[in-house]
């Protein structure tokens, strides 16, 4: 069963830190584009950061400095570090992979881990 499934989201004031995690089933990570997104409520996915087939990373901009993107090819899984985090950071985060370019739509979706900052 091809699936990915994603973990470490919860409650955090603002200013924490949180590390979220999305293992790959049945298929390997490495030589896919893998990203996370993130939907607020009554809005679309927004691509949060990337990173491509060739290891280049991006990040939207109100993200940038304070989120990690980061691959662990033995373990199968990406993980999304998060820093200061801010309650605008309060959205549902899914990971996603594509054997193509860094492009909508992603073939491989996870359900999504709820994050939540606030005090």
């Amino acid at each position: 069963e091809v699936r990915l499934a994603e973990s470490g989201g919860g409650l955090v004031q603002p200013g924490g830190s949180l590390r979220l995690s999305c293992v790959a089933h049945g298929f390997t990570l490495t030589g896919n584009c893998m990203a996370w997104f993130r939907q607020k409520p009554g809005q679309g996915r927004e691509a949060v950061a990337q990173i491509n087939s060739d290891g280049r990373m991006t990040y939207v901009e109100s993200v940038e400095g304070r989120f990690t993107i980061s691959p662990d090819n033995a373990k199968n899984t990406l993980h999304l570090q998060m820093e200061s985090l801010k309650p605008e950071d309060t959205a549902m985060y899914f990971c996603a992979a594509d054997p193509g370019t860094c492009s909508w739509p992603y073939v491989h979706w996870g359900q999504g881990t709820q994050v939540t900052v606030s005090s």
